[in-house]
C-alpha cells in the first residue's frame, strides 16, 4: 500500500508500519482501519496512555470531577488538560461534525476486530506534565496554567488557521500550542522525550508486524529514533 501518511521500517525481524494521523479526520480514521484490516498486524499501537485511554472510552468522566481532589491527589494538571480537550472537542466537533480522537478510537477498534494486541504507547501524562512543571520558573508556571484555563472559557470558534494548526498536530501538543511557542523548552518533554519513549514501545512491541497509529508531529521524530537502535526504511 503507498501513502504518504503510511511509513514501513524494519527492525530486527519485525516490520512497523507507522500511520501518520490528524485526531479530527475521518479520512485518517478510515485509513487506520484498512491499514490494519489490509496488515493484519499482531500489535497495534495508539498514542495513549492508560488514563487518556480511559478518558477517550468514557469522555464524561471528569466531567463532575471534584477538584479540591484533583488537587489533593495532585491530578490538578491531568484534570485541567482534559477540560482543555473535552473544551477543544467540542468546538471541532460543532465545526468538523466529527469526534477529536477518532483516529485512535478506530486504533483501537480495528485491534479488537482483528484480535491484534493492542499497546497503549505514550508516556503517562502525569510524568509528562512533571517535567514540563520542573523545567519552568514559577512565572511560567503561572502563565501555563492561565492559558489552560483560558482554553477552557474562550469563545467557540475556532478559525479556519486553527484547525489546520490542529489537524497536523497531536491532541496534547495542540492544547499547550500557545505556551509551546512561548516556552521552547518545554517542546523537548512535549515532542522529543515522546518520541523516545513512543519508539521504544513500538520495538517491544509483541509479535513480528506493528502497526502504529501517532500524530504526524511524532512521524518523523519516531522513526529518527527507530533507526538510530538500529532499524532501516522498508
Amino acid at each position: 500500500m503507498m501513502n504518504e501518511n503510511i511509513t514501513r521500517l524494519q527492525y530486527g525481524e519485525k516490520e512497523i508500519i507507522l500511520v501518520a494521523s490528524a485526531h479530527v479526520s475521518k479520512e485518517s480514521a478510515n485509513l487506520v482501519k484498512m491499514v490494519v484490516e489490509e496488515e493484519q498486524p499482531d500489535s497495534v499501537c495508539v498514542e495513549l496512555d492508560h488514563d487518556r485511554y480511559n478518558n477517550i472510552q468514557n469522555p464524561k468522566v471528569w466531567d463532575n470531577q471534584d477538584i479540591v481532589k484533583a488537587i489533593k491527589s495532585k491530578r490538578v494538571g491531568f484534570l485541567l488538560t482534559n477540560l482543555a480537550l473535552s473544551s477543544y472537542q467540542k468546538k471541532i466537533a460543532k465545526k468538523l461534525d466529527v469526534p477529536l480522537g477518532g483516529d485512535m478510537m478506530q486504533g483501537i477498534e480495528s485491534a479488537k476486530a482483528m484480535g491484534a494486541t493492542l499497546v497503549l504507547a505514550d508516556r503517562n501524562i502525569h510524568i509528562t506534565f512533571s517535567r514540563i512543571w520542573s523545567k519552568l520558573s514559577r512565572i511560567e508556571k503561572v502563565k501555563l496554567i492561565f492559558g489552560l484555563l483560558f482554553s477552557l472559557v474562550k469563545g467557540t470558534n475556532i478559525s479556519d488557521k486553527d484547525l489546520q494548526e490542529l489537524l497536523q498536530g497531536d491532541m496534547l501538543e495542540s492544547i499547550l500550542a500557545d505556551m509551546h511557542k512561548k516556552y521552547p523548552k518545554i517542546g523537548d518533554v512535549l515532542i522529543t522525550e515522546r518520541d523516545q519513549y513512543l519508539a521504544a514501545k513500538i520495538r517491544t512491541a509483541p509479535g513480528k508486524k506493528i502497526v502504529a497509529v501517532l500524530g504526524g508531529a511524532h512521524v518523523p521524530g519516531v522513526k529518527k529514533e527507530i533507526v538510530r537502535e538500529g532499524g532501516k526504511s522498508a
